[in-house]
């Protein structure tokens, strides 16, 4: 890898990476001095583990929905196209240890839903792929490594 990317993920070797971690992947500034923080929550090793379709579909909509719940500063939580994590971007939101706080709430709140907010034909384009239990699954698994979350590189 020699040449510099335009997207930010492109330039991170993924084979130095150990899942999970919650890592800051950049910072937009605004002309009128807002900042966007971008933050990559990687749920499991690139390349080794990815997650299935309707329990990261599930998980979208559960944490999208709950940790708005613990911050009015989310601008968005989109889901990574490789099946392995989400992007979650704050608008002026700086402090690190408080994304940590407000993950760690939010996947709690998903590990005791009921159900699925908008998971139906109305609010969904998917709505027949979803899945409560794996949305579940994969939140306690994350939550099981809450130390680790700030490692991200493995020692070498």
């Amino acid at each position: 890898m020699t040449e510099k990317m335009n997207v930010e993920s492109f330039n991170l070797d993924h084979t130095k990476v150990v899942a999970p971690f919650v890592r800051l992947a950049g910072i937009k500034k605004g002309q009128y001095g807002d900042e966007v923080y971008k933050y990559d929550l990687r749920f499991k090793q690139p390349n080794k583990a990815h997650m299935d379709m309707p329990a990261l579909h599930s998980l979208e909509h559960l944490m999208a929905e709950r940790i708005r719940e613990h911050t009015n500063q989310v601008v968005d939580l989109s889901p990574m196209g490789c099946q392995t994590g989400f992007y979650l971007s704050l608008i002026n939101h700086s402090d690190y240890e408080e994304v940590l706080t407000i993950l760690e709430k939010t996947l709690q709140d998903v590990t005791v839903a009921q159900s699925v907010p908008a998971c139906n034909e109305i609010q969904c384009g998917w709505a027949a792929s979803h899945s409560l239990e794996g949305a579940q699954q994969l939140a306690q698994e994350m939550l099981a490594q809450r130390a680790s979350w700030s490692e991200i590189f493995s020692p070498s």
